[in-house]
């Protein structure tokens, strides 16, 4: 009985060295994702300080341009499982072929994504815009948007950019470059939006364009310190040597990186449109459902954040015991940290329940929309638990280079489950928002359970470099 005991605990639990290294790549991420989203929780209340249809105009924007970073995080995704891997066999020419093909995917899609926010911004503004409630200004709320827009494309190119260097790091195990990049990014945010966005020091008040120009400048940022610091230490980054003097890499890899790569970033996009195409269809019961869900999601971000974060870890640390060869090594520490994070969701959860009254009043709207808000940080509470098991079993079926699966997995079932009854709720019946909200939410708990059959099974276990 003791043995058994013993056994089941090892299997879901490691020592203090297992969460100490797991911490030591974890909280570096943590920290940073955690103040990118603080720092957009500020700017989303600096935001929201100004009134209701600014703070919708700009959160219509933001859905798209999630959209726009989760292409992106998919393309570098894609490409980091071999980074991951070749790391893993101490490989710095294949780590510097992986990172030349980043910056070819990061060129189509600063291009792609150019054209799609500039010639096709106003029909893809109006889908979110309907009347039905009485909070918000649809005419204002456009405007604001479409300025806020027109200023955040600038900060596209170095957003990706700041992708290729950050991620091919984090893929090495160095978290803490990337982390100060976000720190220095996150105090020139601040600073600029308090100034920009109510004009202070002299500057004129801009509102809504303040805050994009905030944004843009804090990407530069970021972007300068990563170039700058990674090129400056070659010897600790010897995969950056002699990177640019050519962006060729063999074909065998970049095709094999396309196969590999292609499914995981047109799930990502996929998964993305397929979530916009859902508040879509909750924005047809009247513009303050775009108010409380934007309240909501800059809450519920940061708790995902954390959750997004561990899964990246497990893909870090299970894709270089894959590279290694450590197949049992690798199936241990994934159930492990799948174990870690469903535990740290628990107590997000109840955080969320305590904050879901008391957020909501730090924005300066309507009663209807503070309400709206509250009930839906609630209904993200319950299904967060879920969320959390859903993102580690992705993460793990994408360490082993099971992109076709977790394309089936994710998007395929957003695509196919999530946004058809959101918005056959929409036309065909007459229920109000938080019910549909909920049901809609509650979905998440069908795709952990198809998830943990497939890591179960085993599938995800190989090695992808040679």
């Amino acid at each position: 009985m003791n043995e058994g005991t013993i056994s089941l605990k090892n299997k879901f639990f490691g020592d203090k060295a297992f969460y100490k290294m797991i911490l030591a790549i974890a909280v570096p991420i943590i920290i940073q994702n955690l103040l990118t989203n603080l720092v957009s929780m500020a700017d989303n209340i600096m935001v929201g300080q100004l009134g209701t249809d600014q703070m919708s105009g700009v959160a219509i924007i933001n859905q798209l341009f999630f959209v726009f970073n989760l292409l992106v995080f998919g393309g570098m995704s894609g490409a980091g499982l071999f980074s991951a891997q070749y790391f893993g066999q101490k490989n710095n020419d294949g780590v510097r072929n992986v990172f030349r093909m980043k910056i070819l995917i990061g060129i189509t899609i600063i291009i792609a994504s150019l054209g799609v926010m500039l010639f096709l911004h106003e029909p893809l503004i109006n889908m979110f815009l309907h009347e039905g409630s009485d909070s918000g200004n649809i005419v204002d709320t456009f405007n604001y948007a479409r300025n806020y827009l027109y200023v955040m494309v600038i900060g596209i190119a170095p957003f990706v950019v700041s992708n290729c260097y950050s991620t091919t790091l984090k893929e090495s195990g160095q978290t803490i470059v990337p982390m100060k990049a976000g720190v220095l990014a996150v105090v020139f945010d601040i600073v600029l939006n308090y100034i920009f966005i109510f004009g202070k020091f002299g500057v004129p008040a801009m509102g809504v364009t303040g805050a994009a120009i905030a944004t843009v400048i804090s990407r530069f940022v970021e972007c300068g310190y990563l170039v700058v610091y990674t090129h400056t230490h070659v010897k600790e980054y010897p995969f950056i040597k002699n990177c640019y003097r050519t962006l060729r890499l063999p074909m065998s890899l970049a095709k094999k990186i396309l196969i590999t790569g292609t499914p995981l970033m047109l799930n990502e996009f996929l998964w993305a449109g397929g979530l916009t195409l859902q508040t879509q269809a909750f924005s047809t019961r009247g513009l303050a459902t775009i108010g409380g869900l934007n309240i909501c999601n800059t809450l519920g971000n940061i708790s995902n954040s954390i959750f997004v974060t561990l899964g990246t870890t497990i893909a870090i640390v299970v894709g270089q015991l894959l590279g290694a060869g450590k197949l049992k090594d690798a199936k241990v520490t994934a159930t492990r940290m799948a174990t870690f994070s469903f535990l740290i969701s628990l107590g997000t959860a109840v955080i969320l329940f305590i904050l879901g009254p008391i957020f909501p009043h730090f924005y300066n709207t309507t009663g209807e929309i503070r309400q709206l808000a509250t009930r839906f940080i609630w209904v993200v509470a319950l299904a967060t638990p879920f969320i959390s098991f859903t993102n580690s079993e992705y993460f793990i079926l994408r360490s082993g280079g099971k992109t076709i699966i977790t394309f089936l997995f994710d998007s395929c079932f957003v695509c196919l489950v999530n946004v058809p009854v959101s918005m056959c709720l929409a036309k065909f019946t007459s229920m109000n928002i938080v019910s549909m909200f909920l049901l809609v939410n509650m979905l998440e708990g069908i795709k952990s359970f198809i998830g943990f059959v497939m890591v179960k099974k085993d599938i995800w276990l190989n090695t992808i470099v040679e």
